[in-house]
């Protein structure tokens, strides 16, 4: 016992438990498809189904030819049975016209209550010379026995439940001989009792044969037994038995192993069956042009070349006979028609068949299979994985239908798919196991980049953390400091003084972003990119986005007074730090992004791409923070909100309203600030209205105004595009958009 705990530790230990639960579950599902309980069996069942659906046999030529008591014949010849007089003129027709044999899938077991001793012996008011002309009249069935004789007719029996009584011995049966393993026999499908024609009719018979069709679990009718034991007596079907007629086979030979059956042998042909000696049916689409009614031969109004040459079947389709199967191309054909396709398929030589090695491939293909997802599954990457998934799946059904279209045997893929998927599945389970485990790795991730406060929520609920991409709304920021190329190149004999200087401004940025909620994405050189409303959901991402833009312009005025003062303590050059800040909201896709080697969570979009031209456009407007208008209209009842223009910005076909932040709610409410708001939306109205005039007086009115500086780029930015519209004037449809030419 201590020997097995510690090999099965070192198994452990080796392959991991989730591979030794696969290899449990490998050997389990070999185990279920050795036993083959009814759930498997129905849906390899399916699979084969499907098979003849996108594959039907084809026919090449028309050997059968169905004569069918159609509900035409019914109305014009009365109901069912006929008399047998009637059943003799159809076989004479038949045979006139050239009929190779004549099958019925019909049995004639009692007299026929119309012959002439019956009728005068229940027939009213007849006088004794009329009653016995009537005794002296052949009966009906000798009739339809001297119609028999002169034909090549196999006649048609069934089993029955219970035995109903003795069987004639002096009737013929075919005869029936086994080749290979002895006892054989029990495999086969055993009717306990034997329903045969009348003597008269039986014994002049060219053939016997049974028409019962065994159907599978679900109704369907999808194999036909060939072979059969009905009372004791092992007896063809009827579609055997007009083939053993047709091609002069005196005995029949019905070939067997330890499995059960083989074949059955006639004459040159041997047609595979599965161990019950069941032929699988390789159907064709119903084709209506093989059947011709009764009525029509009885009337002899059908032209003789559909019955010259054919081999005639004698059935019906008609409703009330309830003679109406399914099966896998229709769910109502005719069961005579069951017959004719097993005919068809056999001459054709289009015989479907399940091999005895099929058992073996389907194990084999689980087996390997299965190891390989076993080995490399827990190796591969999601879409790596996925994609193995696929291609495994794709060989399995391939190769099953290589089988069928090529070869016409029936390989089960099923069974291999179901182990395979469950194997798969089993490890993917272990893998989210694992990954709970490692969601402690939340905190180290996320610390750096967002607050303490909003990490803690986030390893509680680590639900809320879709990694992978998620389609959300989200606020974006862009940041840059103006002119840093120039001081950095103040510090090319101190680099380490440039990476403080960094740290000492990235710092208080960075800690703003944070306490505002935010997440920050990347550090781009001296550039910041942040986001809010990802991971954590923030119903005010605009109005925190905005406010933290405005405090990190704060935190710059006071870095910069700090450099300042030790600028003039030091003696060296001062070059204040500017800062732009671009912000959009709008649509983004935010997940784990990157390699194998190293991961981001970041977000990618239109809206971010916008948020980074507007950015770009700080300098040109002369204000530091640009926002788009999904931005400003959030977050216009906390913040001074001044519109500058509606762009069209480079790499993008929708124009956008862009605004400028000028300060909180204070600024707002200052007259300052409206009065220079007045005099935008008065200049903005006439430009988009073409009274370039007018625009320029609204400017010029604005530059009297207090606090004038703060739109003079903004002012002489439309003054030059006035000047430029006034020589060539925009075309006729024009908006008020202005495209940007640079990013």
């Amino acid at each position: 016992m201590k020997r097995l705990k510690i090999l099965r530790r070192w198994f452990a230990r080796k392959l991991g438990f989730a591979r030794l639960m696969c290899l449990a579950l490998l050997v389990l599902f070999a185990g279920a498809r050795l036993w083959d309980p009814p759930p498997i069996q129905e849906l390899r069942l399916r699979t084969f189904d499907m098979f003849q659906l996108i594959d039907p046999r084809h026919k090449m030529a028309r050997p059968v030819t169905i004569v069918d008591i159609d509900d035409k014949s019914l109305a014009k010849l009365g109901q069912w049975p006929w008399p047998r007089t009637r059943i003799a003129d159809l076989i004479q027709n038949l045979t006139s016209n050239g009929a190779v044999t004549i099958g019925f899938d019909m049995v004639f077991s009692e007299a026929d209550r119309l012959n002439p001793d019956l009728v005068a012996s229940q027939m009213r008011d007849l006088d004794d010379a009329t009653r016995a002309r009537l005794r002296e009249l052949p009966t009906n069935d000798q009739v339809l026995s001297e119609a028999i004789k002169r034909s090549r007719v196999v006649l048609g029996e069934t089993g029955q439940p219970a035995i109903s009584s003795e069987i004639d011995k002096t009737l013929p049966f075919t005869g029936v001989a086994t080749v290979g393993e002895e006892g054989a026999e029990r495999f086969l499908f055993e009717f306990p009792g034997l329903l045969r024609n009348v003597p008269v009719i039986e014994k002049v018979a060219t053939g016997r044969g049974l028409f019962s069709i065994k159907t599978e679990r679900d109704g369907m009718i999808r194999r036909v037994p060939l072979i059969m034991r009905a009372q004791g007596n092992i007896m063809p079907s009827l579609s055997l038995e007009i083939l053993r007629v047709v091609t002069g086979t005196p005995t029949l030979l019905v070939r067997t192993d330890k499995t059960g059956v083989r074949a059955v042998r006639l004459k040159g042909v041997e047609i595979p069956t599965d161990k019950n000696g069941q032929l699988w049916v390789h159907y064709a689409r119903q084709d209506p042009s093989i059947y011709i009614s009764a009525a029509d031969v009885l009337d002899n109004t059908v032209p003789p070349a559909r019955i010259a040459g054919k081999l005639v079947l004698v059935g019906t389709s008609a409703v009330g006979l309830n003679d109406l199967k399914t099966t896998p191309v229709s769910s109502t054909m005719p069961g005579v028609e069951i017959h004719a396709q097993v005919l068809e398929s056999v001459l054709s030589g289009a015989v479907i068949s399940q091999p005895n090695y099929a058992l073996g491939v389907e194990l084999i293909a689980a087996l390997v299979i299965g190891l390989l997802v076993i080995i490399f599954t827990p190796n591969l990457g999601p879409v790596r994985l996925v994609l193995a998934g696929a291609m495994f799946a794709a060989i399995l059904v391939g190769v099953s239908w290589f089988f069928y279209a090529q070869r016409r045997y029936l390989i089960d893929f099923t069974y291999p798919l179901l182990s395979t998927t469950a194997i798969y599945l089993t490890l993917i389970f272990a893998s989210f196991v694992r990954e709970q485990r490692q969601r402690v790795q939340i905190r180290g991730m996320f610390a750096q980049y967002m607050s303490p406060v909003l990490v803690e929520q986030l390893a509680q609920s680590p639900e809320k953390l879709v990694l992978g991409g998620e389609e959300r709304e989200m606020t974006i920021m862009f940041s840059d400091v103006r002119g840093f190329t120039t001081i950095s190149e103040s510090y090319k004999q101190d680099p380490q003084g440039l990476i403080a200087l960094m740290n000492r401004f990235l710092t208080p940025l960075t800690d703003v972003i944070i306490d505002q909620k935010g997440y920050i994405d990347k550090y781009m050189g001296d550039a910041i990119m942040a986001f809010w409303n990802a991971p954590l959901d923030d119903a005010d991402h605009e109005v925190n986005a905005c406010e933290a833009a405005i405090q990190m312009l704060e935190q710059i005025d006071a870095v910069n007074k700090e450099r300042e003062r030790e600028a003039a303590d030091g003696g060296h050059v001062y070059i204040p730090l500017n800062v732009g800040i671009g912000l959009n909201t709008g649509i983004g896709v935010v997940g784990n992004m990157g390699s194998d080697l190293k991961k981001n969570y970041s977000v990618l979009g239109d809206s971010v791409n916008l948020a980074s031209r507007l950015e770009g456009q700080s300098k040109e407007y002369g204000f530091p923070i640009i926002v788009g208008s999904r931005t400003a209209l959030a977050a216009k009842d906390k913040f001074a909100i001044l519109e500058l223009d509606f762009i069209m910005v480079k790499g993008k076909t929708e124009p956008e309203v862009i605004y400028a932040i000028a300060g909180r709610e204070d600024v707002m409410h200052s007259g300052a600030f409206q009065r220079l708001r007045n005099v935008t939306i008065e200049m903005l109205g006439c430009y988009r209205g073409r009274d370039w005039q007018g625009a320029l007086d609204a400017i010029e009115r604005g530059r009297r105004s207090e606090d004038a500086d703060t739109l003079e780029k903004l002012f002489k930015l439309y003054e030059a595009r006035i000047k430029e519209f006034q020589i060539n004037p925009p075309a006729e449809g024009w908006t008020g958009a202005y495209a940007l030419l640079t990013k």
